[in-house]
């Protein structure tokens, strides 16, 4: 019985140390299974992402073989519609040299999000293989509805002022919020008469449509340009800028304060006179107001040949009421040097709000050296013919 007992405890000895040295066996062989294998991973697998977004994933490798690999890199599965590749030093790749060891930022996983994905969760793998060793990776994007606001079409200072006759540019911004791009034509409803222009803000180019980006914005500048003799008043533009999906609008508002315009004639209308060398000569001005409101401080200047001088009776009108007439006297005296002949000379009237400059044809004449003669020759004659005609008349 005994040698019996010591048989059975010898074989339960046998299974237990084969057993162990199975175990031992097994658990060397996982050990150096995962110590020489190939890994890919990333350091954020999981994000939170928007409709649109576009991704890039850092790549690491770790390659235990003790052995450089190139493993091929490919896409295992990824959302129906979704865009993906592969990317090292700007270019497109499809393998990866990993050497031994640590490979950190190796690759890159550019992803896409399509514009129209809606909210929930989704998962793309991507699998590296070079070897006999293959290594899986899956990304979870959890892709969340955009608070956005609403597109707009905004001015900054949408209300100006000034006089007949000026242009008004307004700072005017289009506000793509959604995440594609648009494309805008742009339309305005302005008063008869008014015309309105759209060019890209610092360009001088007119358009008439510009494309934004998704969640992107376009300065424009809008110029608004009213009629010749506009009467005072304010005035609303509606403009507006359309898209395939959207009508964006806003108002420009122009407050016209008055119409200036003044005019320099004469009472003939007549923009010419005769003038001699060195003497002064008279000429009347007339100077109108054609504006819907007073003119103040109206001034008179005058731009003429060198050596001539012009002065006016008046140089200086305090007020010029709307539709009145002033005439004023001009005295122009040519140079004592100046030849016969047409010279040219401007007169201007000019305030703050308007401006009117008149060119004048003046023609000069001189008397000259044999003029005079000329007349002493003829008195001389004459005084001789009367001395002859006493002397002799009578006999």
């Amino acid at each position: 019985m005994k040698h019996q007992r010591t048989r059975a405890h010898r074989r339960q000895f046998r299974l237990f140390t084969l057993a162990f040295v199975l175990a031992m066996t097994l658990s060397m062989s996982v050990t150096a299974s995962a110590a020489g294998g190939l890994e890919m991973s990333t350091d954020y697998p999981g994000l939170t992402v928007k409709a649109g977004d576009e991704l890039d994933f850092s790549l690491d490798f770790y390659n235990g073989s003790g052995s450089g690999v190139n493993a091929a890199l490919s896409i295992a599965s990824i959302p129906q519609g979704w865009e993906g590749y592969f990317e090292g030093d700007g270019s497109e790749i499809s393998h990866v040299y990993v050497k031994n060891g640590d490979n950190s930022s190796a690759a890159e996983f550019h992803v896409t999000v399509p514009a129209e994905t809606v909210q929930g969760t989704y998962t793309i793998t991507l699998q590296a293989a070079g070897g006999g060793m293959t290594s899986s990776m899956t990304l979870t994007l959890s892709v969340r509805e955009e608070e956005l606001g609403s597109s707009a079409l905004t001015t900054q200072y949408a209300e100006q002022e000034g006089s007949a006759g000026s242009s008004f540019t307004f700072s005017t911004t289009v506000q793509n919020n959604t995440p594609k791009e648009q494309s805008y034509s742009f339309s305005s409803n302005p008063p008869a008469g008014w015309t309105v222009t759209f060019k890209p803000s610092g360009e001088d180019t007119q358009v008439a449509a510009i494309d934004v980006d998704a969640r992107g914005s376009q300065a424009m500048d809008v110029t608004v340009t009213p009629p010749g003799g506009v009467e005072a008043g304010e005035y609303t533009i509606p403009i507006s800028a359309i898209s395939a999906s959207e009508t964006l609008t806003g108002e420009l508002t122009v407050v016209i304060t008055g119409s200036y315009e003044v005019e320099l004639s004469t009472p003939s209308g007549l923009l010419s006179f005769d003038a001699t060398a060195n003497k002064q000569t008279d000429v009347t001005l007339s100077i109108t107001n054609n504006g819907n409101v007073d003119l103040q401080n109206v001034n008179l200047t005058s731009s003429a040949p060198s050596g001539w001088t012009v002065e006016f009776s008046e140089s200086s009108i305090s007020v010029l009421e709307s539709g009145a007439t002033k005439e004023v006297t001009a005295y122009v005296t040519p140079s004592d040097d100046a030849m016969s002949g047409d010279y040219s000379l401007t007169i201007s009237v000019k305030n703050s709000e308007s401006s009117d400059p008149a060119e004048f044809r003046v023609t000069v004449k001189t008397e000259t050296l044999w003029g005079v003669v000329g007349i002493l020759l003829i008195a001389a004659a004459a005084c001789c013919l009367g001395y002859v005609f006493r002397k002799y008349g009578r006999r």
